[in-house]
């Protein structure tokens, strides 16, 4: 197959010598036909591609390390990031090279970041034809001719056979995720989970891009058809609606989770999506099922019938966590340049299992610094494994598993950022209404839908609105097509004095969390914590 690489920047010259045969850069067909030659995965209906992950079918926060060294001592955020000797990742590193030697592997040169002034040059080998494919739909493709002078700033091994040893690796398992950061290396072993290898360039970007003024964001982005001046970006952690509602087809997808905010306005760090496919059906989200029968789609861990290969998207036996992954062309209102203006909107979603929060209300900077450091949701049933009802948790700047830095670090520059571009901020709760949940009900999607449009077309901003009277954010006292009502959570609860109780409970949470965040923060965002 043909060998599309720059011949000064192979892999041995990278020190990964004595391999069997290195694929270089293969396209879509080249890869399923490879993965399917080697028994990694079943051709599925369209060209898909259906492959298991094995023992693992979801990432492994707490096998992601970090190699402590002079360079990056003061920067990681250790209370978050586990820490690795520079001893244990090279005596990881000799082994995994001897256990790679004969064995074939995948290459992919690929961008991290449509724009090209912040992009991140990412070299990604493979030990599965699979996730070649999966990490080519990702991240964004360079064209043919720029893979001849293509030099890879950081370099992601991940191979799945090999087991780390806990006592000579300075791990916690046979699973592990390891960055070194001076070295510009990434090993990532035990574990066939695909997310891994995306999760990794997020975690790059976190730490590379703050430095440059540059805010790295786990988010969905979207803009106004026609006027990629009017973007928005919506932050928010599984289950909060985060893909659906940026999914809207009167805007332009941006991107649905990673991107960055520089200067210049905001831009996707990815070529593509990884969508869940749990319950997904086709009047819910068209396109994104339409995606799950077009060629070289992976779809991960779903049942599927042996003789007929439809899918059964109901059935979470093997995990909850189904996914599909495609290029972002997949979908039809999707950007080209994957590029937008500064954010005019910037919209935080969470899911209040306990019925307490608005439907939407309006943040000031400071305010938005606060509850983008609180990072407040509820893990719904479906997102982790034994989840069944929801669980109120608080997750950092809405994705701490891939923050190197200290949250105030992004805090700031999203606080920063909103002040110096005149950006609405909106708290959007998608969760429960009337009451927590068991006695309330989930808030209607057509009032959240309503509620955006109105946020986004300026609309909401116009209007009247009521100070809070536990978090002292702004809420609208009116919206069009919502019950007014609905904007006045006490008044959806039959027991006024049960909703009194449960506020101050949620409020209390929310100081109690933001304590560690207290002595790294000015005044104004402190305040916050007094409602």
């Amino acid at each position: 197959m043909t060998q599309r690489v720059n011949p000064d920047h192979t892999l041995e010259t990278q020190g990964f010598a004595g391999l069997g045969e290195v694929h270089y850069n293969l396209l879509e067909p080249a890869i399923v036909q490879a993965a399917l030659e080697r028994g990694e995965g079943t051709l599925g209906l369209g060209g898909s591609l259906y492959v298991s992950t094995g023992t693992f079918t979801g990432r492994s926060p707490k096998d992601k390390h970090v190699v402590r060294t002079p360079g990056v001592e003061d920067a990681i955020w250790w209370e978050n990031n586990a820490a690795q000797t520079p001893e244990g990742f090279a005596a990881l590193r000799a082994d995994m090279l001897a256990h790679m030697r004969g064995r074939d592997f995948f290459v992919q040169d690929l961008y991290g970041g449509a724009d090209p002034a912040h992009r991140l040059d990412v070299r990604v080998v493979t030990e599965l034809a699979w996730h070649s494919l999966f990490i080519r739909h990702m991240l964004r493709r360079p064209d043919a001719s720029e893979l001849a002078t293509f030099v890879p700033e950081y370099t992601i091994v991940n191979c799945p056979s090999f087991k780390a040893d806990p006592a000579r690796h300075g791990v916690r398992s046979e699973v592990a995720i390891c960055l070194n950061l001076e070295a510009r290396e990434i090993l990532i072993c035990g574990t066939e989970y695909a997310g891994e290898n995306k999760k990794s360039v997020f975690t790059l970007l976190n730490y590379i891009l703050p430095e440059r003024g540059v805010m790295p964001m786990h988010c969905s982005a979207n803009h106004a058809v026609g006027k990629p001046t009017d973007a928005a970006v919506f932050f928010g952690l599984s289950g909060t609606g985060k893909t659906t509602l940026s999914a809207d087809p009167g805007r332009v997808l941006i991107g649905d989770d990673e991107h960055g905010w520089s200067e210049r306005g905001i831009f996707n760090f990815e070529g593509g999506c990884y969508a869940k496919t749990i319950n997904l059906s086709r009047d819910a989200e068209p396109e994104i099922y339409d995606t799950t029968t077009k060629f070289g789609t992976v779809i991960e861990n779903m049942v599927f019938d042996p003789e007929t290969l439809e899918l059964d998207f109901e059935d979470d036996s093997i995990t909850a966590n189904t996914r599909c992954a495609y290029p972002l062309d997949y979908i039809s209102n999707a950007s080209e340049t994957a590029l937008g203006g500064h954010p005019r909107n910037v919209v935080m979603l969470t899911c209040d299992a306990y019925g307490v929060l608005p439907p939407i209300a309006r943040l000031t900077p400071a305010q938005a610094m606060y509850h983008f450091l609180s990072g407040f949701t509820s893990k719904v049933a479906g997102t982790e494994r034994g989840v069944t009802e929801p669980q109120p948790t608080f997750s950092t700047c809405f994705g701490a598993p891939f923050m190197p830095r200290r949250p105030e670090v992004y805090g700031n520059l999203l606080r920063d950022k909103i002040a110096r571009h005149g950006s609405d901020c909106w708290l959007v709760n998608t969760g429960w209404t009337g009451g927590a949940y068991g006695t309330g009900s989930r808030m209607p999607i057509k009032a959240t839908r309503a509620l955006l449009t109105a946020a986004l077309n300026g609309s909401l901003a116009k209007g009247r609105f009521r100070t809070d009277p536990n978090f002292g954010f702004e809420v609208p006292c009116s919206a069009e097509g919502v019950a007014d009502v609905l904007l006045d959570p006490r008044r959806t609860w039959t027991d006024k004095e049960a909703y009194d109780a449960q506020a101050a409970k949620l409020v209390e949470m929310f100081a109690r969390n933001f304590q560690q965040y207290a002595r790294h923060i000015d005044d104004d965002v402190k305040a916050c914590a007094l409602g």
